[in-house]
């Protein structure tokens, strides 16, 4: 039977000594940062580009506003439902 992997990550596994890996270790998580914030500038830069020029929001504000505040309203609380709704998961001590 397998021993469940503890630590999951850019870490070295717990019998393993460190030594030149360090640095390959950082230079790894720099560069994941790095891919993901540029990532995230992409992706928003895209998508208000896209709402910008979709005008969606402007047809229904326009003509139900009030409808349009509940149902962003709603989204929201439900989100928030959600997000306090999933499962705190604690670690097992040994």
């Amino acid at each position: 039977m397998r021993t469940p992997i503890e630590d999951s990550g850019f870490t070295p596994p717990a019998g393993h000594p460190l030594g030149t890996e360090r640095r390959t270790v950082v230079l790894a998580e720099l560069v994941a940062i790095a891919a993901l914030a540029i990532s995230t500038i992409v992706v928003a830069t895209v998508v208000s580009a896209g709402i910008a020029r979709a005008s969606v929001a402007d047809g229904v504000v326009g003509h139900e506003g009030s409808l349009f505040g509940i149902a962003l309203l709603l989204g929201l609380i439900f989100i928030g439902i959600g997000g306090l709704s999933l499962p705190h998961r604690r670690p097992r001590k040994h």
